[in-house]
This record gives C-alpha cells, structure tokens and sequence, in this order.
C-alpha cells in the first residue's frame, strides 16, 4: 500500500499531493515541501505528529 497525504488535508489551499511507500519517505517529501512553499509553518515535533496524522494508505 501507497501512503499518501495533502496540503488539503491540513486546510491549505494548496494543491500539493505527495505519496510514498513509506511513511519516512512520505515525511521527507512533506518536510522538503513545507520548507520551500509554507515558510510560515514551525515545524515542531507536536506539527509533526499532526501531519503524520492525516497521512492516509491508498
């Protein structure tokens, strides 16, 4: 199975999708992403595990 997550699933008007087979290479592709297009976004250990709630299996 394929794990996913988007911008919209965090709320942002964004239309980034990102997926991977794992949940540690998903978190690299969302980590490189937040850092280049949401600069206003800490992010901090209780961000992170917010993120990596809303990822989903596919």
């Amino acid at each position: 199975m394929t794990k996913s997550i988007s911008c919209k699933d965090a709320g942002k008007d964004c239309g980034w999708v990102g997926s991977a087979l794992t949940e540690k290479e998903l978190m690299e592709k969302v980590m490189k992403h937040v850092k280049a297009e949401h600069k206003e976004i800490e992010l901090t250990s209780a961000n992170i595990d917010s993120i990596k709630s809303l990822i989903r299996e596919t």
